[in-house]
């Protein structure tokens, strides 16, 4: 079986983004306690694509007894999401409805 450059390129970037997101949502102690909320959001939107993973980093936060704004978070996300389609050429960006 030949694969084309365009299923490589699709292989390549699907393992890329399998192994960015193995360890994209660790949070210990002290990032937990200095994290910014928003920009961890956005982060997860605009580079990696995920849906939202506020209950994880939530989850991990309370074991150190540290409480995640789920406020800022989502407001980052929006604006990550929105511009992640933007860049993939999408005409309006996100839209929460």
């Amino acid at each position: 079986m030949k694969l084309t450059t365009a299923t490589r390129s699709r292989l390549t970037s699907g393992l890329l983004v399998a192994m960015l997101l193995s360890g994209c949502t660790a949070l210990g102690d002290s990032e937990c306690r200095t994290a910014n909320w928003y920009e961890i959001g956005e982060r997860d939107a605009l580079v990696f694509g995920l849906r939202p993973q506020f209950d994880q980093y939530a989850y991990q936060c309370s074991r150190h007894g540290v409480q995640a704004s789920e406020k800022e978070y989502m407001a980052g996300w929006v604006v990550g999401e929105d511009l992640r389609w933007r860049r993939l050429g999408g005409e309006g960006g996100f839209s929460p409805d």
